[in-house]
Protein backbone atom coordinates (compact mmCIF):
# COMPACT_ATOMS: atom_id res chain seq x y z
CA UNK A 1 0.00 0.00 0.00
CA UNK A 2 1.44 3.46 -0.42
CA UNK A 3 2.30 5.92 2.31
CA UNK A 4 0.77 8.54 -0.25
CA UNK A 5 -1.55 9.63 -2.77
CA UNK A 6 -0.52 8.20 -6.01
CA UNK A 7 0.26 10.26 -8.89
CA UNK A 8 -3.12 9.34 -11.58
CA UNK A 9 -4.25 11.10 -15.02
CA UNK A 10 -6.94 10.10 -17.46
CA UNK A 11 -5.80 10.38 -20.90
CA UNK A 12 -8.52 11.37 -23.76
CA UNK A 13 -8.47 12.39 -27.30
CA UNK A 14 -9.75 14.81 -30.00
CA UNK A 15 -10.69 11.67 -31.81
CA UNK A 16 -10.86 8.03 -32.08
CA UNK A 17 -7.06 6.81 -33.74
CA UNK A 18 -5.31 9.93 -32.86
CA UNK A 19 -2.74 8.02 -31.00
CA UNK A 20 -4.05 7.88 -27.18
CA UNK A 21 -2.57 4.55 -26.65
CA UNK A 22 1.06 5.40 -28.04
CA UNK A 23 0.35 8.77 -26.04
CA UNK A 24 -0.17 6.96 -22.92
CA UNK A 25 2.51 4.26 -23.11
CA UNK A 26 4.92 6.63 -23.63
CA UNK A 27 3.94 8.89 -20.76
CA UNK A 28 4.16 5.25 -18.69
CA UNK A 29 7.95 5.08 -19.81
CA UNK A 30 8.35 8.54 -18.78
CA UNK A 31 6.90 8.29 -15.26
CA UNK A 32 8.72 4.89 -14.72
CA UNK A 33 11.57 6.96 -14.50
CA UNK A 34 11.13 8.88 -11.72
CA UNK A 35 8.45 5.98 -9.87
CA UNK A 36 9.17 2.23 -9.04
CA UNK A 37 5.29 0.96 -9.51
CA UNK A 38 3.44 2.64 -12.67
CA UNK A 39 0.45 1.08 -14.23
CA UNK A 40 -1.76 1.76 -17.43
CA UNK A 41 -5.43 0.67 -16.95
CA UNK A 42 -7.76 0.60 -20.14
CA UNK A 43 -10.99 1.95 -18.14
CA UNK A 44 -13.34 0.34 -21.23
CA UNK A 45 -11.89 -1.52 -24.09
CA UNK A 46 -14.07 -2.72 -26.81
CA UNK A 47 -12.43 -5.37 -29.10
CA UNK A 48 -11.30 -8.17 -28.14
CA UNK A 49 -8.82 -11.07 -29.30
CA UNK A 50 -7.39 -13.99 -27.65
CA UNK A 51 -4.33 -13.29 -25.36
CA UNK A 52 -2.16 -16.33 -25.93
CA UNK A 53 -3.38 -17.08 -22.26
CA UNK A 54 -6.47 -18.99 -23.27
CA UNK A 55 -8.55 -15.97 -22.50
CA UNK A 56 -9.31 -12.26 -24.25
CA UNK A 57 -7.64 -8.90 -24.05
CA UNK A 58 -8.03 -5.59 -26.42
CA UNK A 59 -4.83 -4.70 -27.95
CA UNK A 60 -4.42 -0.99 -26.32
CA UNK A 61 -4.54 -3.22 -23.26
CA UNK A 62 -1.80 -4.90 -24.07
CA UNK A 63 0.16 -2.50 -24.94
CA UNK A 64 -0.14 -0.62 -21.79
CA UNK A 65 0.66 -3.75 -19.69
CA UNK A 66 3.50 -3.98 -21.70
CA UNK A 67 4.39 -0.14 -20.62
CA UNK A 68 3.57 -0.51 -17.17
CA UNK A 69 6.00 -2.36 -14.29
CA UNK A 70 3.55 -3.17 -12.09
CA UNK A 71 1.27 -6.36 -13.11
CA UNK A 72 -2.03 -6.62 -11.64
CA UNK A 73 -5.00 -9.01 -12.34
CA UNK A 74 -6.89 -7.64 -15.40
CA UNK A 75 -10.24 -6.88 -13.89
CA UNK A 76 -8.40 -3.85 -12.39
CA UNK A 77 -6.22 -2.93 -15.52
CA UNK A 78 -9.47 -3.57 -17.76
CA UNK A 79 -12.54 -3.68 -15.47
CA UNK A 80 -14.26 -3.40 -19.01
CA UNK A 81 -13.74 -5.32 -21.80
CA UNK A 82 -16.55 -5.84 -24.71
CA UNK A 83 -16.28 -8.28 -27.90
CA UNK A 84 -16.91 -5.97 -30.47
CA UNK A 85 -14.66 -3.07 -31.93
CA UNK A 86 -17.08 0.14 -31.59
CA UNK A 87 -18.40 2.84 -29.27
CA UNK A 88 -18.93 1.21 -26.05
CA UNK A 89 -22.59 1.82 -25.67
CA UNK A 90 -23.77 -0.11 -28.50
CA UNK A 91 -20.88 -2.63 -27.74
CA UNK A 92 -22.18 -3.16 -24.43
CA UNK A 93 -25.63 -3.46 -25.93
CA UNK A 94 -24.84 -5.84 -28.29
CA UNK A 95 -23.05 -7.77 -25.64
CA UNK A 96 -25.69 -7.70 -22.96
CA UNK A 97 -23.82 -5.62 -20.73
CA UNK A 98 -23.78 -2.48 -19.01
CA UNK A 99 -20.91 -0.01 -18.52
CA UNK A 100 -20.41 0.84 -15.17
CA UNK A 101 -18.81 3.77 -13.57
CA UNK A 102 -18.61 2.73 -9.82
CA UNK A 103 -17.20 -0.26 -10.68
CA UNK A 104 -14.47 1.48 -12.75
CA UNK A 105 -13.72 3.66 -9.94
CA UNK A 106 -13.94 1.20 -7.61
CA UNK A 107 -11.01 -0.89 -9.60
CA UNK A 108 -9.18 2.35 -10.55
CA UNK A 109 -8.88 2.89 -6.62
CA UNK A 110 -7.85 -0.73 -5.83
CA UNK A 111 -5.72 -0.43 -8.81
CA UNK A 112 -3.95 2.87 -7.26
CA UNK A 113 -3.22 1.70 -4.07
CA UNK A 114 -0.85 -0.69 -5.40
CA UNK A 115 0.94 1.82 -7.64
CA UNK A 116 3.12 5.34 -7.35
CA UNK A 117 1.57 5.91 -10.85
CA UNK A 118 -1.28 5.19 -12.96
CA UNK A 119 -2.34 6.08 -16.05
CA UNK A 120 -6.05 5.91 -17.17
CA UNK A 121 -6.71 5.87 -20.84
CA UNK A 122 -10.27 6.69 -21.99
CA UNK A 123 -11.98 5.44 -24.62
CA UNK A 124 -12.36 7.41 -28.63
CA UNK A 125 -13.12 11.10 -27.90
CA UNK A 126 -13.56 12.67 -24.41
CA UNK A 127 -17.93 12.79 -25.06
CA UNK A 128 -18.03 8.34 -26.23
CA UNK A 129 -20.54 7.66 -25.01
CA UNK A 130 -20.66 4.31 -22.29
CA UNK A 131 -23.48 3.76 -22.15
CA UNK A 132 -27.56 5.35 -23.12
CA UNK A 133 -26.76 8.31 -20.10
CA UNK A 134 -23.06 8.31 -19.42
CA UNK A 135 -20.23 9.52 -21.54
CA UNK A 136 -16.11 9.40 -21.00
CA UNK A 137 -16.80 12.80 -19.51
CA UNK A 138 -18.67 11.68 -16.99
CA UNK A 139 -16.09 8.75 -16.17
CA UNK A 140 -14.04 11.80 -15.48
CA UNK A 141 -15.58 13.21 -13.34
CA UNK A 142 -15.95 10.10 -11.29
CA UNK A 143 -12.67 9.23 -11.48
CA UNK A 144 -12.07 13.42 -10.56
CA UNK A 145 -8.21 13.29 -12.30
CA UNK A 146 -5.89 15.71 -14.05
CA UNK A 147 -6.82 15.09 -17.91
CA UNK A 148 -4.28 14.91 -20.37
CA UNK A 149 -5.39 15.66 -24.07
CA UNK A 150 -3.94 13.77 -27.28
CA UNK A 151 -4.01 16.01 -30.50
CA UNK A 152 -4.04 14.04 -33.20
CA UNK A 153 -2.39 16.70 -35.52
CA UNK A 154 -4.64 16.43 -39.03
CA UNK A 155 -6.81 18.63 -40.60
CA UNK A 156 -9.74 19.93 -38.37
CA UNK A 157 -7.29 19.27 -35.14
CA UNK A 158 -7.70 22.92 -33.95
CA UNK A 159 -11.30 22.68 -33.61
CA UNK A 160 -11.66 19.23 -32.09
CA UNK A 161 -8.48 20.29 -29.87
CA UNK A 162 -9.96 23.75 -28.81
CA UNK A 163 -13.79 22.39 -28.10
CA UNK A 164 -12.19 19.17 -26.49
CA UNK A 165 -10.26 21.55 -23.54
CA UNK A 166 -13.51 23.50 -23.31
CA UNK A 167 -15.37 20.58 -22.34
CA UNK A 168 -13.01 19.05 -19.91
CA UNK A 169 -12.75 22.56 -18.35
CA UNK A 170 -16.73 23.10 -18.47
CA UNK A 171 -16.75 20.05 -16.32
CA UNK A 172 -14.57 21.80 -13.39
CA UNK A 173 -11.40 18.84 -14.89
CA UNK A 174 -7.85 20.45 -14.80
CA UNK A 175 -6.19 20.29 -18.67
CA UNK A 176 -2.52 18.73 -16.85
CA UNK A 177 -1.07 18.98 -20.19
CA UNK A 178 -1.56 18.21 -23.95
CA UNK A 179 0.55 15.80 -26.31
CA UNK A 180 1.19 16.40 -30.37
CA UNK A 181 0.48 13.19 -32.06
CA UNK A 182 1.50 13.55 -35.55
CA UNK A 183 -0.44 11.09 -37.10
CA UNK A 184 -1.01 12.24 -40.74
CA UNK A 185 2.31 12.84 -42.26
CA UNK A 186 1.43 14.35 -45.51
CA UNK A 187 -0.54 17.12 -43.17
CA UNK A 188 0.12 20.68 -45.05
CA UNK A 189 1.55 23.47 -42.79
CA UNK A 190 1.64 21.46 -39.73
CA UNK A 191 3.84 23.85 -37.54
CA UNK A 192 1.34 26.47 -38.17
CA UNK A 193 -1.34 23.90 -36.72
CA UNK A 194 1.38 23.27 -33.34
CA UNK A 195 1.40 27.27 -33.07
CA UNK A 196 -1.97 27.74 -32.97
CA UNK A 197 -2.21 24.66 -30.19
CA UNK A 198 0.43 26.29 -28.04
CA UNK A 199 -0.74 29.92 -27.86
CA UNK A 200 -4.11 28.96 -27.44
CA UNK A 201 -4.69 25.43 -25.74
CA UNK A 202 -3.33 27.02 -22.27
CA UNK A 203 -1.73 24.25 -20.87
CA UNK A 204 1.68 22.53 -20.99
CA UNK A 205 2.74 20.54 -24.27
CA UNK A 206 4.43 17.06 -22.56
CA UNK A 207 4.97 15.37 -25.48
CA UNK A 208 5.54 15.96 -29.76
CA UNK A 209 5.32 12.48 -31.45
CA UNK A 210 6.36 11.87 -34.67
CA UNK A 211 4.68 9.95 -37.27
CA UNK A 212 5.76 6.74 -36.81
CA UNK A 213 5.21 3.58 -39.58
CA UNK A 214 5.84 1.13 -36.65
CA UNK A 215 4.72 2.62 -33.35
CA UNK A 216 7.71 2.47 -30.50
CA UNK A 217 6.60 4.33 -27.36
CA UNK A 218 10.18 4.26 -25.66
CA UNK A 219 10.71 6.75 -28.47
CA UNK A 220 8.70 9.25 -27.58
CA UNK A 221 9.87 12.47 -25.58
CA UNK A 222 8.15 13.60 -22.45
CA UNK A 223 8.62 16.70 -20.60
CA UNK A 224 6.53 15.55 -17.25
CA UNK A 225 5.13 18.41 -15.07
CA UNK A 226 7.20 18.58 -11.99
CA UNK A 227 4.47 17.49 -9.97
CA UNK A 228 4.55 14.47 -11.56
CA UNK A 229 8.70 13.90 -11.13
Amino acid sequence: MNDRHPIGCFVTGTDTGVGKTLASCGLLHALARHHARVVGMKAVAAGAEPDGQGGWANEDTLALRAASTLAVPPELDNPVLLPDPMSPHIAAQRAGRSVEIAHIVDSYRRLAAQADAVVVEGAGGFLVPLSEQHTGADLACALDLPVVMVVGLRLGCLSHAALTAEAIRARGLRLAGWIASRVDPAMLVPEENMAWLRQHLQAPLLADIAFQAHPDARATGYVLPQEWQ
